[in-house]
């Protein structure tokens, strides 16, 4: 089996095996579960990122940077909002849900969330 990235082993049992997860894994999880927020219009990416994205390709990772050290989650995290809402707000309940679905997947202790807004989405959504 090919691997790309960083692996970590989440879980040894000697019996059993070895369960190890891929950090692409983990910034798809942190992706997925920001984007989940209301008032989160996106994850802002590099131009790259951007350009995969108008061609219909989902980039699950774009704009998150995952960093592990001793079974510990760092996690950096690029949105866009909505026009409207709170930063502070929205920031925060991006970093509970993020946090709460690494820890609960993964088993992983993340110790930051850190956001950075990149954009403000002026459009109304459908």
């Amino acid at each position: 089996m090919a691997e790309s990235g960083k692996t970590y082993t989440i879980s040894k049992d000697g019996e059993i095996g070895t369960v190890k997860i891929a950090d692409e894994i983990v910034a798809i999880i942190a992706g997925l579960a920001a984007t989940e927020v209301k008032g989160v219009s996106s994850m802002a990416g590099n131009i790259t990122n951007e350009l995969v994205a108008k061609m219909g390709i989902k980039n699950l990772s774009k704009g998150v940077r995952v960093d592990v050290l001793d079974n510990c989650v760092t996690v950096d995290l690029s949105l866009n909002i909505d026009y409207g809402f709170s930063i502070p707000e929205v920031s925060k309940a991006v970093q509970e849900r993020v946090k709460n679905a690494i820890e609960n997947m993964t088993g992983m202790e993340v110790t930051d969330v850190n956001i950075r807004i990149a954009g403000v989405d002026m459009e109304e959504k459908k």
